[in-house]
């Protein structure tokens, strides 16, 4: 159990609504939700849904992937007031891309729904862009804290008349420091009638976050459980330091992949394996933190596109990337902590389509670390050589 305050709301219950027909919603988000080809709610839709409809506080434990942003979406475009230009929904999330992707989403959600402004302000941009967008009276905004600090500081937004606030990836915005940003936010919203948290763990902060701001809120955990699992086939490689980039290569010129994602740990290992794949010809890009965001928006975009096969990133873009059909994750570096595997596998095997992933192990602290991750996750994670191939056979 989460948390004594907390409505336990249990899973192993068979569950009543199934499908978006159900829950008696509009026929315009009805209408964006087939475009989009959304048939049965995932379970933590099914669960966050009615609730957050009738303007109930909740908490949400679910597994990347599971569809949390049409779970909170779905009910914050129903509530909103086309004719109120207040602030009415406030979506903070701990990255750009995260921010990026929420808003993409409601967007999508809010087709059929013109008369609906959606804004997205984060760090990286200029603001003055964001100042003029905000002068166009958005109802929902979706923002990091920091810059959303900073125009509330120069008086370029007012959220006194959020009704509605949500917290995507809640631990991870306490975990990069933001939990006095998020409580200071929180205390500027005096007419909000709930809060939703969400996230695919939840912490100590995340816990007394909710024992202030919430009440009465009803829990929703959706178990890594073959339903909602991701599918995803685990593998190991070892290999030389020096060989990593000669392993990398043969494995994608085998023709198996499409479009794959590379981790590593530092931004300078992420511009030279990106700088050598572009150099004997492959199509490959990168992201880090220190790149401008107008570039790692262009590089996502090609990406989703199909125009770069390979992208290269820190774990800056394990939870701001959502594109359905990556083929692989490489772990060119084993990750520093355990959530970051979780994080970077889950980029893979989305939308309920089949997905690998392949761990380098160059060395013994190497080889040390994945076994940690491997108990941590409680994953299988297969030993293979870079010829064995069993991700092609999965993917034929």
């Amino acid at each position: 159990m989460l948390s004594p305050f907390c409505k336990r709301r249990c899973l192993e219950e068979k569950m009543e609504i199934t499908k978006f027909e159900q829950m008696n919603l509009s026929t315009e988000v009805l209408r964006a939700v087939r475009k989009k080809g959304y048939e049965s709610c995932t379970p933590v839709q099914a669960e966050s849904i009615p609730p957050l409809m009738t303007w109930k506080d909740i908490v949400a434990k679910a597994p990347t992937g599971t569809g949390k942003t049409v779970a909170f979406g779905v009910p914050i475009i129903e509530h909103i007031e086309a004719s109120n230009e207040q602030v009415q929904a406030l979506i903070l999330a701990p990255t750009r891309e995260l921010a990026l992707q929420i808003c993409s989403e409601l967007r999508d959600l809010a087709a059929f729904k013109r008369e609906i402004r959606i804004v997205c302000i984060y760090g990286g941009q200029p603001i003055e862009r964001q100042i003029a967008m905000l002068k166009k009276r958005p109802q929902i905004v979706v923002a990091t804290p920091g810059r959303l600090l900073d125009h509330l500081r120069r008086r370029t937004i007012r959220i006194d008349g959020v009704q509605t606030a949500v917290l995507d990836e809640a631990d991870r915005m306490v975990d990069m420091g933001f939990y006095k940003e998020v409580t200071a936010i929180l205390d500027r919203m005096p007419k909000r009638k709930n809060l939703a948290l969400l996230s695919a763990t939840i912490s100590r902060e995340v816990m007394d976050i909710g024992w202030v701001y919430q009440r009465d809120p009803v829990e929703v955990t959706v178990p890594e459980d073959p339903e909602n699992k991701p599918d995803i086939l685990q593998y190991s490689l070892n290999t030389s330091e020096g060989g990593k980039a000669d392993t990398l290569l043969r494995m994608i010129d085998s023709g198996c992949f499409e479009r794959v994602l590379v981790f590593c740990n530092t931004k300078r290992r992420v511009e030279r394996l990106s700088r050598d794949l572009s150099g004997k010809g492959y199509a490959a890009g990168c992201i880090h933190g220190d790149i401008r965001q107008s570039i790692r928006e262009r590089m996502l975009q090609a990406f989703r596109k199909g125009e770069l096969k390979i992208l290269v990133a820190t774990d800056v873009a394990a939870r701001g990337i959502d594109v359905v059909d990556v083929d692989a994750v490489f772990n060119y570096d084993v990750p520093e902590e355990n959530e970051y595997y979780v994080h970077r596998i889950g980029r893979t095997g989305r939308a309920k389509k089949h997905g690998t992933s392949y761990t380098f192990v160059s060395d013994y602290a190497d080889m040390v670390r994945l076994k940690e991750i491997a108990k941590y996750t409680k994953s299988q994670i297969e030993p293979i050589t870079a010829d064995s191939g069993p991700g092609c056979a999965r993917l034929n």
